[in-house]
């Protein structure tokens, strides 16, 4: 018996081994594929040996690990295990197929070899049906660099992508067909042909609300900012349809609903359905609930100010309409200046107070709050640290700072610092951001940090114009942070010292022997740098050749006679802040001189030959409260200014009823009086109103005394000095008349003399402005805007009408580039004429301008 079983044994082995010799002589066998393996008999191998074939983008020993085969540990073939190498490869989206081989086996050692075929890769994504802007915004986005795998993955996400883009652009229904096409120029590639229909925008047709019973559709569609369906009295039909601005409408729908007192509202279903071929319908199902008001409020955690004070403080009373915005706003405002509880404590010092309001019992209609308060310790500064000004001396900055070591913490005072800074007009009034830190708790201390970032200030003006009958060329070079201290510094020169905060300014104006114009400012806004007084100089010169303007001909005639003016002047200015009535007022006092010679300048003066001189003192008190020099979102700008000469007609011996001209214009004498006024509100987002009014007077000591022909006003155009500068007239821009056209109506048409005149004694000037932001950064703001303007000019105070005016509306952009200052692009129209004169010359369409000095009026 037991011969018998030895013998069974070793036959068995020769078969065995018979079989494996089988295998290692013939072709490798696929050890998933049941024909060529026996189910039914799986064995237990060693993995002797892998290996990848196929593979010629992908590294073999990464597949190796993924197909998770380590030679030497034990396999059981066929099984779940040499399937899952299969699935595991398959799963990574890289192959179009994978099979795994035992291509030889060696007793109870068995050698692998996983053979791959990769999918295609890659060249490119063809687009059409886009414009060529979107199509590069779409590649940005699908980031489908060329030897990607092109997969089922990559087509689902360059359409998803395309998709999201389109219903972005209000396409909610475009047509999309994605194909891929072999590249004959490289194996194994593939282009993706993506061909779009966009068909058209979608707009909204209607909103219905169902379920509304205290709020009428009227008032919900209101409320549902940003969804403008179909409207008889929408010109311009209804707006277009997104996804983003819906889901934020029904955010501000819920909210003003629960603003009026029904804070259980809510959106039960709402559905967006496609109307016809451009327009959707929206269905939205509401839950407005019972309407709440404010039951009784107590207050913990208060130890500064009794319950009675803060129910004061916080204007809620028992039974008001219950409104989480308004009682969160009189607790903790949106804004870091305002007047709500928690700016109270934290103007006091109490940097860590914190408030929170607990809904204490509901019942029925009414809720009972409790105010739940941590004070904390009250903080005083221990340093001012200031971060990034690598330009801008630390003093520059440190001056404009209200928050000073050993104060009281103040957000307030933190507040007005980041203005100041953001005034210098050194630093991008974005990027100002102050922040308290190392909090001493056991000391009561902190740290002011301020961030800040430089921003080109300096600027250039370089153009040319056509005026007069020639060519005007202009340069100007405004340094405005300029530095006298380091003038003797030779490192200190890249180009010109800065640092601070002074500016220089220097102007040339010219075409050639017939103009020349020069002018030199610099002003010190820390005269000795201890205290905040201002300190300016300025000069100029200038020379003018005119040719002589026949007004019957309406054509330049040559020189005649050489008809010349020259001017020149200097003026200096001292300027204090003030504290009173509050520390946005400053006070100006100016000391002027100016020269006039006129010889043989017709039609221009009221003289044409001989000298006169202009020597005034103007004393100005300003206050500006705006929140930012560039783009005001906030605030206003006031400015009220007399300028006086001396009474020379009261110390002379003149008769200026019977004296020349020539002799009784020689000393200059008048009171000029101005008031302009500028306030910035903001309406909505960043939709900016600017409001103005501006008035303007020139007087005389005595009846026998004629209106000075110098520092007269001209109303029109684009506010730009010109030839004007000459003529010693200030210049009002009003957009839609042409410069200097809007004249009074007791002139009659007199026009010879009026057109070229220094203009008139009285003026009074009107604007709205709606603004809004294009761009808003360091390199570059951009704005448009709206406008309508009213204005007029008067001879006599007997004739003044502030209400009768002329008129103009239109649009226009800003551009302030820091290099350039402020460009303007504006077209007006003018919808009061001007009598007397054709349209062509008192109207202008299109003004340009360039505003360097953003700091004034």
């Amino acid at each position: 018996m037991k011969h018998i079983l030895k013998i069974s044994i070793f036959l068995t082995i020769l078969i065995c081994n018979f079989s494996h010799a089988q295998i290692l002589g013939g072709n490798p066998i696929n050890v998933n594929d049941p024909d060529e393996i026996d189910y039914n008999n799986p064995k237990n191998y060693v993995i002797g040996g892998v290996t990848v074939t196929g593979a010629q983008y992908l590294e073999s020993d990464v597949l190796i690990t993924i197909s998770k085969l380590v030679v030497g540990n034990y396999i059981e073939v066929p099984s779940e295990q040499t399937a899952n190498v299969i699935k595991d490869l398959m799963d990574q989206n890289l192959f179009e197929d994978v099979q795994l081989y035992a291509t030889k086996i060696q007793d109870e050692t068995i050698f692998l070899e996983i053979r791959v075929k990769e999918r295609p890769r890659l060249t490119r994504v063809d687009i059409e049906g886009l414009s060529k802007t979107q199509t590069e915004e779409v590649r940005k986005r699908l980031n489908t660099t060329a030897g990607r795998i092109v997969n089922e993955n990559l087509l689902l996400t360059t359409r998803t992508t395309i998709e999201k883009f389109l219903r972005e652009k209000s396409y909610l229904y475009p047509e999309i067909t994605i194909k891929t096409a072999k590249d004959t120029t490289q194996p194994n590639n593939e282009i993706v042909m993506v061909d779009i229909e966009r068909n058209k925008k979608i707009k909204v047709h209607h909103v219905n609300f169902e379920g509304n019973e205290e709020f009428t559709d009227k008032q919900l569609q209101k409320y549902l900012k940003g969804v403008k369906p179909r409207m008889w009295y929408r010109v311009f039909g209804p707006g277009k349809f997104k996804e983003d601005k819906y889901e934020e409408a029904k955010e501000k729908l819920i909210a003003k609903m629960q603003d009026k007192g029904y804070r259980d509202a809510e959106i039960i279903r709402d559905s967006v359905y496609r109307y016809d071929n451009n327009e959707v319908g929206i269905d939205i199902d509401l839950y407005e609930g019972p309407r709440y008001y404010v039951g009784n409020i107590s207050w913990s955690g208060n130890a500064k100010f009794k319950d009675s004070i803060l129910n004061i403080f916080l204007g809620i009373q028992k039974s008001d309409i219950y409104s989480e915005e308004k009682l969160n706003s009189k607790l903790m405002g949106p804004t870091r200046n305002s007047d709500d509880i928690a700016a109270i404590y934290q103007n006091d010092g109490y940097l860590t107070f914190n408030i929170q309001p607990i809904i204490k019992r509901i019942y029925n209609d009414t809720i009972d709050l409790e105010i739940q308060m941590s004070e904390g310790k009250q903080y005083t500064i221990n340093n001012v640290i200031l971060k990034g000004n690598d330009v801008t001396n630390d003093r520059v900055v440190l001056r404009s700072i209200y928050t000073k070591p050993g104060q009281k913490y103040s957000r307030e005072l933190l507040v007005r610092s980041v203005r100041e800074i953001s005034q210098l007009g050194m630093f991008d009034e974005q990027k100002v951001q102050p922040a308290p830190i190392n909090l001493n708790f056991e000391e009561g201390t902190t740290d002011i940090e301020f961030s800040v970032a430089e921003k080109p200030s300096d600027q250039v003006e370089l153009s040319g114009g056509y005026g007069a009958g020639q060519v005007i060329g202009t340069l100007g070079l405004t340094f405005n942070n300029f530095s006298t201290s380091n003038l003797f510094k030779k490192d200190a020169w890249k180009p010109l010292p800065r640092g601070d905060g002074q500016k220089l300014s220097i102007r040339g104006q010219t075409s050639g022997k017939r103009y020349q114009s020069y002018s030199f400012s610099f002003s010190e806004p820390w005269l000795g740098g201890k205290k905040p007084i201002y300190f300016g100089l300025s000069a100029y010169i200038s020379n003018s050749q005119q040719q002589y303007y026949n007004w019957q001909t309406q054509r330049y005639e040559g020189y005649a006679n050489n008809p010349k003016i020259q001017m020149h002047g200097v003026t200096a200015t001292l300027g204090k802040r003030l504290q009173w009535p509050d520390n946005y007022f400053q006070i100006n006092s100016s000391l002027s001189y100016q020269r006039y010679y006129l010889e043989n300048y017709r039609g221009y003066f009221i003289f044409s030959d001989g000298e006169a001189y202009n020597i005034n003192f103007t004393q100005e008190i300003s206050r500006n409260s705006v929140d930012a020099p560039i783009y005001p979102t906030s605030g206003s700008h006031l400015k009220f200014s007399v300028q006086l000469t001396p009474p020379y007609s009261l110390m002379n011996n003149i008769n200026y009823a019977t004296a020349p001209d020539n002799e009784k214009y020689k000393w200059t004498e008048y009171h000029k009086w101005k008031f302009d006024s500028q306030w910035y509100t903001k309406i909505v987002g960043k939709l900016v109103l600017k409001t103005q009014a501006q008035f303007g007077y020139l007087g005389t000591y005595g009846d026998e005394t004629p209106t000075s022909p110098f520092e007269r006003f001209k109303l029109g155009g684009d506010g730009m000095q010109g030839f004007d500068f000459l003529q010693g007239s200030e210049i009002i821009a009003m957009r839609g008349y042409a410069n200097g056209y809007i004249i009074p109506a007791s002139t009659g048409s007199n026009m010879q003399y009026t057109a070229a005149s220094s203009g008139s004694p009285i003026y009074a000037k009107y604007q709205i402005e709606l603004r809004h932001p294009i761009l808003l950064n360091d390199q570059a703001t951009v704005f448009a805007l709206a406008f309508a303007e009213a204005g007029n000019t008067w001879n006599k105070f007997s004739e003044v009408n502030p209400f009768k005016v002329r008129r103009s509306v239109g649009v226009g952009a800003r551009i302030f580039l820091p290099i350039f200052g402020m460009l303007g692009i504006d077209y007006g129209h003018a919808m009061d004429p001007i009598p007397g004169l054709p349209s062509s010359q008192w109207k202008q369409n299109f003004t340009f301008s360039i505003i360097q000095n953003m700091g004034g009026f």
